[in-house]
């Protein structure tokens, strides 16, 4: 049974990073709340952990965040993740790959306009929602950054479903 803090329904506030620091406590994940309306999260993943970060923007009443892969694409391959990108977004319904040019960092971006009230599972959702799709392609950037694959090649062999068990 979930505690009444990350059971929370329909809560009315001027700033969902309150809940999701609630729902991110109850993860026991690393975090570090930077000021009243951002937050970053280290995320457990299969992969890598993954850096989740989130903006809270009152004026558009919308909620920014990304979840950044641990991997550094070096300058030398960058057109060819841009590629990448290119055909990785083309199958997203919702959020897209970029990457933080500055660091070389590839990661899931998404902006959400909030309803007047929401609650911890729509912030779980939106946070499922970004580590499963960097999970699902996180070896199609290994492939191209670390194993000199095309895009192609990339996606169509990253999404290769196992038959059976070793």
């Amino acid at each position: 049974m979930q505690s009444a803090t990350l059971r929370r329904s329909a809560t009315r506030t001027s700033n969902p990073i309150d809940l999701i620091e609630e729902v991110i406590a109850g993860k026991e994940w690393i975090y570090d709340r930077r000021c009243e309306t951002e937050l970053a999260v280290e995320s457990p993943g299969t992969w890598c952990d993954y850096g989740m970060f989130f903006a809270w923007s009152e004026d558009l009443n919308a909620l920014h965040f990304s979840c950044a892969l641990d991997m550094r694409v070096q300058s030398k391959l960058m057109g060819h993740v841009y590629e990448l990108l290119a055909k990785l977004n083309e199958r997203l319904w919702m959020g897209h790959f970029a990457i933080w040019v500055e660091e070389g960092i590839p990661m899931f971006r998404h902006t959400v306009r909030l309803p007047d009230r929401f609650d911890s599972e729509l912030i779980g959702e939106l946070m499922d929602l970004a580590i499963a799709e960097c999970e699902r392609y996180y070896p199609a950037f290994q492939f191209v950054i670390w194993g000199g694959r095309n895009a192609e090649d990339a996606i169509a062999s990253s999404l290769l479903d196992t038959v059976g068990e070793a």
